[in-house]
């Protein structure tokens, strides 16, 4: 599946699910991902939970439903490669919805890469 195409292409709603190192779950709203030129997925994550749980455990999971009748999205299984807190590349990849003013407010921003390791449709099991 070409995700870059896909996520360039397709509207919907996403959520991430992160997991702590003692394996407590939180799921929290997120937008359309980055794909990299590398195919990595990138996210941009203020330093709230999913960011804390990341640093404790690495995978996570992305479920992406699209804004059309019925069901129909993916969900991706992730595993984090790396971040950056690069204020330049943030910037170029932050899609506007906050004034500046509002958005420093909100305290700092990390672009995290994961790896994709599996990406299953939205409701079954089959492998895209």
């Amino acid at each position: 599946m070409n995700l870059k195409a896909y996520f360039s292409e397709t509207a919907g709603s996403g959520v991430l699910s992160t997991a702590d190192g003692q394996g407590r779950v939180d799921a929290a709203i997120y937008a359309r991902p980055h794909i990299m030129e590398d195919g990595t997925v990138a996210m941009i994550m203020r330093d709230r939970l999913s960011h804390k749980n990341l640093q404790e455990n690495p995978y996570a999971a992305y479920l992406f439903r699209e804004d059309s009748p019925g069901y129909r999205g993916v969900r991706l299984f992730l595993k984090k490669e790396r971040e950056d807190d690069d204020p330049e590349l943030i910037s170029q990849l932050t899609r506007r919805w906050l004034t500046a003013e509002e958005d420093k407010a909100k305290g700092p921003k990390f672009l995290v890469y994961f790896k994709v390791e599996k990406v299953l449709s939205l409701i079954g099991g089959d492998e895209l």
